[in-house]
């Protein structure tokens, strides 16, 4: 009964109006198919008229004098399938002209907006063209499309705001323009958040003006802001990464930072760590180490090696060993860097063989040592005279590396020499003569200059020999040494390099 009763009102709509009630091609669904249609006809339009700008194709430009009228363009995609165009398709047409980088088409599109259109702009439209023109260095045309927003039936924001300052904070010459656009976004009546603190203090620290964005964070914090923790991170961070501000300082900002309600994190703890540790403050270093384990943060590795090396700098070494044992306790694994750092605190203290004995526990954990490893206890067994023993352990290392080996033997050099034993000295570069099978011309130059620079005048004319023999010509580091070392055995030094010069030619 209900569905004749249905059927008889529908037949008295027809008989009185001659019409269907509601036509099935004007339904929001056949609109939004209308408008896909006519968005993918637009895309493949688009493309036609867009692709041969971005190649840059001289011969379609030959053919095809007249520049492309995207405009028009739209509109006939649109009308084909009798819809409005929408804000989406203009914001394809603006993408395309920016990739292709056509601003000469760009005004004539935002023109047809703001005259022809009747629909609300998004502000995305705007504001991705602010931070594109910002990316091409177009300044003026970005702040005047900032100023322009309102004709265009769109109500500014933050978001349109922080575009600009994104851009004028890139440059230090821009930055003299933001006092300019925070009076005119408040004439606009945009109110600021968060997000614009962050972007101006972000740009007063790229500049060092911690100082500056530090007046900023309380004028946000009497304004009623709530504390954000990247602006502090990155207050903090600055005023870390700047050596005109004291030790003292630094502490207080931390201090300050946190009784606004800012908890640092294991960066910032980080952060504060390694400055103090530059400021060969190590036992300060520690109790930030210690606030971090109260705060309920778990130090790293890299937070133990810096706090290891700042111990060691100060030479309060039984801090230092119970420190290393303290992050071996809480389960953390050392690194090459903190093993570097611990060999050194036992080679000050002259304790070579423990030293030793780190690095074959090193290898028995697996962790490698480096170059830097070695170099460090050689250097210390020749400052002490354990010359001996700094050759041994050039043997048992078993140096592959030629550069190695090289800055090795240079430091086993300036030992012997050093204490006046000459012939073990020139047996050391008869042993590296031997062993340097492959040179080049810097290693060549160092071993000479290091030769001369320790009197052993008598091993360089053998040395040129095998290196002149080999093909290699010694650069004018080389010959600059030999003249400004040499003195008064000049005379012998020349008749053998003349020797050598006259064996070479005959051959």
């Amino acid at each position: 009964m209900r569905r004749l009763s249905s059927l008889k009102g529908a037949n008295q709509f027809l008989r009185r109006n001659r019409k269907w009630p509601s036509s099935p091609y004007k339904t929001k669904w056949h609109q939004t198919f209308c408008a896909e249609q006519a968005m993918r006809t637009l895309k493949d339009a688009v493309k036609t008229a867009v692709e041969p700008l971005r190649h840059g194709s001289n011969q379609h430009l030959l053919q095809n004098p007249a520049e492309p009228n995207l405009v028009t363009t739209l509109e006939d995609s649109f009308s084909a399938y009798n819809c409005e165009p929408t804000p989406n398709a203009y914001h394809f047409i603006i993408q395309s002209l920016c990739e292709t980088l056509q601003f000469h088409l760009i005004p004539p599109v935002l023109n047809h907006i703001r005259s022809v259109e009747k629909f609300e702009t998004p502000e995305y439209i705007l504001s991705d063209l602010i931070e594109f023109y910002g990316d091409c260095n177009k300044i003026e045309d970005a702040v005047g499309l900032f100023l322009d927003i309102p004709k265009f039936r769109c109500v500014p924001s933050v978001c349109s705001l922080n575009a600009l300052l994104s851009v004028l904070c890139r440059s230090r010459d821009h930055l003299k323009m933001v006092p300019q656009i925070l009076l005119k976004s408040q004439q606009m009546n945009i109110r600021i958040d968060e997000s614009t603190f962050r972007i101006l203090i972000g740009a007063l620290c790229q500049l060092r003006k911690v100082n500056y964005a530090i007046d900023i964070l309380n004028r946000m914090m009497s304004d009623g802001f709530t504390v954000d923790g990247r602006i502090c991170s990155l207050i903090l961070s600055s005023f870390c990464g700047q050596r005109n501000f004291s030790n003292v300082e630094v502490l207080g900002l931390m201090e300050e930072l946190r009784k606004m309600g800012f908890s640092p994190g294991l960066v910032d703890y980080a952060n504060v760590m390694k400055y103090l540790v530059k400021n060969r403050r190590g036992n300060d270093a520690l109790d930030v180490l210690n606030q971090m384990k109260v705060g309920g943060i778990k130090p790293d590795t890299v937070c133990y090696t810096m706090v290891l090396s700042g111990v060691i700098a100060e030479e309060d070494y039984e801090k230092a060993e119970e420190l290393f044992d303290e992050m071996l306790v809480l389960g953390l694994v050392p690194d090459v860097y903190t093993y570097n750092v611990y060999i050194d605190g036992l080679c000050k203290q002259n304790k070579l063989e423990a030293a030793v004995e780190i690095v074959a526990c090193m290898k028995e954990l697996g962790c490698r040592p480096n170059d830097a490893t070695y170099v460090m206890i050689v250097e210390r067994s020749c400052k002490v005279g354990e010359l001996n023993r700094a050759r041994r352990l050039v043997r048992e290392i078993g140096v592959k590396s030629f550069r190695l080996m090289l800055q090795i033997y240079m430091l086993l050099l300036e030992g012997f020499s050093g204490n006046g034993k000459i012939t073990e000295a020139c047996d050391l570069v008869d042993e590296l003569l031997v062993k340097s099978s492959q040179f080049e011309c810097i290693t060549v130059d160092e071993i000479l200059c290091s030769l001369c620079k320790r009197r052993l005048f008598s091993k360089v004319p053998d040395l040129l020999e095998l290196i002149v023999r080999k093909g290699i010509i010694p650069g004018a580091m080389t010959w600059e040494a030999l003249i400004d070392d040499c003195g008064s055995e000049i005379n012998l030094l020349e008749s053998s390099l003349l020797e050598l010069v006259n064996s070479t030619q005959v051959k």
